[in-house]
């Protein structure tokens, strides 16, 4: 009788499913889920701008005659002179390697262009605000520096690893970004190369 039943179940070309198998509709169903995130996630970066500014809010450890006591990121931006955005964190060893760098070329050309550090230590289990002010100190670290307000420009600027560098044109565009350590060479190559854009 049963293979009566399979016979009929092979004529009519409904032959039994093998053990483990998955199921054509749901491969189908999985596939045009697939095809749906992609066409989304396309069309999410086409509308993108990546090279116009995010604005956030920032509170200032130093540097308020530049940047106030409290100030919009994109408020900076866009005056004539070329702006490098760092990210960093009181507990990051690449930052503290880093900056020093950072200072250097701030102390040779600061007069040409905006430096800013935004500590994002605490959005990213990499320090205190405390542990901030402690590094700012001990490394002798004189250029302005606050730390953001919300982790929104962790997003927004797309901070996949510590630090991470905005170069920002004169007239406020984002030139490029570095995600990890730079040399002062290639920091001052970079930050000479805005100045004499801007010229």
């Amino acid at each position: 009788m049963a293979s009566g039943r399979a016979a009929r179940r092979r004529a009519a070309g409904d032959s039994p499913a093998k053990k483990g198998s998955i199921p054509p509709w749901l491969i189908w169903s999985g596939l045009a889920l697939v095809a749906i995130v992609l066409v989304s996630v396309f069309a999410v970066r086409s509308g993108d701008n990546e090279s116009s500014v995010s604005d956030f809010r920032m509170v200032a450890y130093q540097g308020e005659d530049i940047i106030g006591e409290e100030a919009n990121f994109a408020d900076l931006v866009g005056h004539g002179q070329p702006v490098v955005l760092n990210f960093w964190a009181g507990l990051c060893p690449p930052c503290r390697q880093e900056m020093p760098g950072f200072q250097q070329v701030y102390d040779d050309l600061g007069d040409q262009f905006i430096l800013i550090g935004v500590d994002v230590g605490p959005f990213v289990g990499l320090g205190s605000h405390a542990d901030a002010e402690q590094f700012l100190a001990d490394f002798e670290i004189t250029y302005p520096t606050a730390f953001a307000t919300t982790s929104s420009p962790i997003q927004d600027y797309r901070v996949l690893g510590m630090p991470t560098t905005v170069f920002i044109t004169a007239d406020g565009q984002i030139d490029d970004t570095h995600s990890g350590f730079l040399t002062e060479t290639d920091v001052r190559r970079r930050v000479q190369a805005l100045i004499d854009q801007a010229s």
